[in-house]
C-alpha cells in the first residue's frame, strides 16, 4: 500500500500538469554563450496554454552551444561547438522527453567553428555548418543515436565585395528540402545558396545539383532559410543587406520571386538580420534583426504565389536577437536576446499572425538556440 501511495504521489503532479496545459506540453531546449555564468544546454518545462516555464535541469561540458536540433524520434539531441579560437565540435546527447534530463554520448570534432547543425529524418546522417573556413560536414549517425567519423566535407571556395566579412567562405546554415533530395547551404562570404543532391544510400551522400548554386545580390549576405511546408516555396533571409528573397523551388532550381526588406524607412542604424521561420500553419512568416533594431518582423504569405506582405514589427524586448522559435501549437513566440541575457515571451493571434507580450520571461546569460521536444508523460 505504502509504495502504491509513492507511485502515485509521483506520477499525480505529472498528471495534473498534463490535464492543465491540455497536454500541450513541452521540453525547452536552450544552447548558451558559456562565457559568463551559463555553462552548458539547458532544459525547461514549457506551458503552450499559459506560456510559462519552469527550469528543470542543464547539462555542462560543452563550450559555446550555440546551435542544437532535435532527432525526428525526439530521443537525442545534437549540438555544436562554437569555438572562435578552435575547431569546435559536435556534440551527441541522449534526451528523456519526460525528465528533460540530458545524457553525453559522444562528440567529433568539426572544421573551422560550427554554427549550425541539422538532421534527415530517418536518423542517419548529421550536418554541420562551419563559418569560419566555410565547411559542410557529414557524420553518419549511429544506431545508439552518437555521431560517427565524419564521412564527408566540402569546402566552399571564394568572397565578395564586403573586404571586412567576405573575405572567405562563411557556410551559415545546412537545410533539407521537405522531401529531403536536396540539401541547401547558405554561404555569407561569397553570396550563394548552395544546391547539393542528398543520397543516404550514396557515398558520398552529398553531390551537386544540376544548378549548383545561385548568386545573390554582391554584400547582402545570406545566412538563413526555411521552407514551405510543401517544398514549393524557400525564403532567405540576408544578413547584411537586412532583407528576405522569397524563391520557388522548381525541384533544386530556384526562380526568384521577390525580395523584400526588413527595415523601416530612412533606417540609418547596424543591420545584422538573423533567424528566420514559417508559422506552423504556413500563413506568416517571421524574421529577426539585430543590430541597432532588435526586432522581429511580421510578413502575410500568399500560399498560392509564396510572396510576402509586410504587416508588423515588434521590439525583441532585449539585445541582439539571434534565435527566436515558434511553439508547436502555434500559440507563442519565443526570443533569444544574447547580449540582454534573456528569452521574450510573445502571445500569437493565430487569427492574425500579430504578437502581444506577455510578462513571462527567462533570464539566463548568453541565450542562443531554442528547440522544443513534446514531453512524453
Amino acid at each position: 500500500m505504502k509504495r502504491l501511495l509513492l507511485i502515485l504521489s509521483f506520477l499525480l503532479p505529472l498528471f495534473c500538469f498534463a490535464q492543465s496545459t491540455g497536454n500541450h506540453a513541452y521540453d525547452l531546449v536552450m544552447g548558451t554563450r558559456t562565457r559568463g555564468t551559463s555553462d552548458g544546454i539547458y532544459v525547461y518545462r514549457f506551458n503552450a496554454e499559459t506560456g510559462k516555464t519552469t527550469y528543470l535541469n542543464h547539462v555542462a561540458g560543452i563550450i559555446d552551444p550555440t546551435y542544437l536540433c532535435i532527432s525526428p524520434n525526439k530521443k537525442f539531441v545534437y549540438a555544436v561547438s562554437d569555438q572562435a579560437t578552435g575547431p569546435g565540435g559536435v556534440y551527441a546527447y541522449k534526451f528523456d522527453a519526460a525528465t528533460g534530463g540530458l545524457t553525453a554520448l559522444n562528440n567529433q570534432p568539426a572544421f573551422g567553428g560550427p554554427l549550425y547543425v541539422s538532421t534527415d529524418k530517418a536518423q542517419k546522417n548529421l550536418f554541420a555548418a562551419s563559418y569560419l573556413g566555410g565547411y559542410l560536414s557529414v557524420y553518419p549517425i549511429n544506431n545508439d543515436g552518437s555521431l560517427g567519423a565524419v564521412s564527408q566535407v566540402i569546402h566552399d571556395e571564394g568572397n565578395s565585395i564586403d573586404k571586412s566579412r567576405q573575405e572567405g567562405p562563411h557556410v551559415h546554415t545546412a537545410f533539407l528540402s521537405p522531401d529531403e533530395k536536396y540539401l541547401l547551404f547558405t554561404d555569407l562570404g561569397t553570396d550563394k545558396l548552395n544546391i547539393y543532391k542528398y543520397n543516404p544510400s550514396a557515398t558520398p551522400v552529398l553531390s551537386p545539383a544540376q544548378v549548383p548554386f545561385i548568386n545573390a545580390k554582391q554584400g547582402n549576405g545570406p545566412r538563413h532559410i526555411d521552407f514551405s511546408a510543401d517544398g514549393t516555396f524557400v525564403y532567405m533571409l540576408q544578413e547584411m543587406a537586412g532583407v528576405i528573397t522569397a524563391y520557388k523551388f522548381n525541384n533544386g532550381n530556384p526562380q526568384e520571386l521577390q525580395t523584400i526588406s526588413m527595415l523601416p524607412d530612412n533606417f540609418k542604424g547596424a543591420i545584422q538580420a538573423a533567424d528566420i521561420h514559417l508559422s506552423p500553419d504556413g500563413r506568416f512568416l517571421y524574421a529577426s534583426n539585430r543590430g541597432s533594431a532588435n526586432e522581429i518582423i511580421q510578413y502575410a504569405v500568399n500560399q498560392k504565389s509564396g510572396m510576402l506582405t509586410y504587416v508588423d514589427r515588434y521590439s525583441s524586448m532585449g539585445k541582439s536577437p539571434r534565435n527566436f522559435v515558434i511553439d508547436p501549437t502555434g500559440r507563442f513566440l519565443l526570443i533569444s536576446n544574447q547580449y540582454s541575457n534573456n528569452v521574450a515571451v510573445y502571445k500569437i493571434d493565430k487569427r492574425t499572425g500579430r504578437l502581444t507580450l506577455t510578462t513571462n520571461v527567462i533570464n539566463i546569460d548568453g541565450p542562443m538556440c531554442i528547440r522544443f521536444v513534446p514531453v512524453a508523460f
